[in-house]
């Protein structure tokens, strides 16, 4: 089973990400779920890249992968902060309309 975590990234440094997204990879593996990449860092995704392409809206590009994403998966951990993210909430709607199971960071 494959699990992809949904997480607020925004204002967060780049150490409370990893932190937090290392708590939720611990927590899923354990669970027995193998996790879906959704921390988009190779140069595809890099600004100039992105500007090359003529992305306009970067984050809707970030949240379109996501997305994708997504669709490999059965479930979505939701870290905390999820339903303060623009992001994050699209994500949850698509979750719970497409049936998804959903886990939220205790």
């Amino acid at each position: 089973m494959k699990a992809m975590l949904s997480q607020p990234m925004n204002g967060k440094s780049e150490q409370e990400i990893i932190d937090t997204r290392n708590r939720a990879i611990k927590v899923l593996e354990e669970a027995g779920y193998e996790v879906v990449n959704t921390l988009f860092t190779d140069e595809w995704y890099s600004s100039e890249a992105m500007k090359d392409r003529g992305v306009v809206q970067i984050p809707l590009c970030f949240l379109a992968k996501s997305l994708e994403n997504m669709s490999l998966c059965h479930t979505v951990y939701f870290c905390k902060g999820w339903e303060q993210t623009r992001g994050c909430k699209i994500e949850h709607d698509a979750a719970v309309a497409y049936g998804l199971n959903i886990i939220y960071e205790a």
